[in-house]
């Protein structure tokens, strides 16, 4: 399941665009000397992965004490079912609940602290600012972490948000270079497949729950992290 997290990246980075496009745009990179450009832009992206392997370390802790509590089946099908169910859930309906009001304060420090690092050019700043804005709230990085809870492994957390954080690292990269022909319409058709693979990724979580015995995709030994009967020599 591991590799539905980069391709899940990989076509939500078309959603980040619009929502952390503007960052990749202001950072602080050195305009005139492509080569330390981008080291400067992977420094950006390390900063980004840190923050998603942090969270994935704690969302996959979570998903180990369902797994220890033998209940990893009904969690996998569980998971896949919210991932539809949250992508297919129109956004007017959460920002009427404001489910991030809570944290409201939390995230406008992190939003004054980010601004802040814009002033400084050094690979610090530029590290701290990916660090940053990975922490900024996000739809398609609330159902990553959905994936990462079903690994339950705090390890295969770690791993499975950082493959997600690769997957946007292209497009990412790219926007400073082809951001003018990234039109408002070709962005609004590409806006419209990332349900479709959300719901894809989400229908995989739940083969996997069921159990079906289809290799790698259902297998009927839900055992899929720990080896059932080890090789003793």
């Amino acid at each position: 399941m591991l590799y539905s997290a980069f391709i899940f990246g990989l076509i939500s980075s078309f959603h980040c665009i619009g929502m952390c496009g503007p960052i990749a745009l202001m950072l602080p990179v050195d305009r005139h000397n492509q080569a330390k450009k981008v080291t400067q832009i992977i420094t950006y992206h390390l900063g980004r992965l840190t923050a998603y392997g942090s969270i994935g370390f704690v969302f996959g802790l979570l998903g180990k004490g369902f797994f220890l509590a033998g209940i990893q089946q009904n969690l996998s099908i569980f998971i896949g079912a919210a991932m539809i169910i949250i992508v297919l859930t129109p956004e007017k309906i959460f920002a009427k609940y404001n489910f991030s009001k809570p944290a409201f304060k939390l995230i406008s420090k992190i939003k004054t602290a980010l601004g802040s690092q814009f002033r400084n050019k050094s690979y610090k700043s530029l590290f701290t600012i990916g660090l940053l804005n990975g922490f900024l709230p996000c739809g398609m990085v609330y159902v990553a972490l959905f994936g990462a809870i079903a690994m339950q492994s705090e390890s295969l957390g770690v791993l499975y948000m950082i493959l997600f954080g690769l997957g946007t690292v292209p497009m990412m990269s790219s926007v400073v270079y082809i951001n003018s022909y990234l039109t408002v319409p070709i962005r609004n058709k590409i806006q419209k497949i990332i349900p479709y693979v959300a719901v894809f990724i989400g229908c995989l979580f739940i083969l996997r729950g069921l159990g079906l015995g289809i290799p790698y995709i259902s297998p009927s030994n839900m055992s899929l992290f720990v080896q059932e009967n080890p090789n003793c020599h």
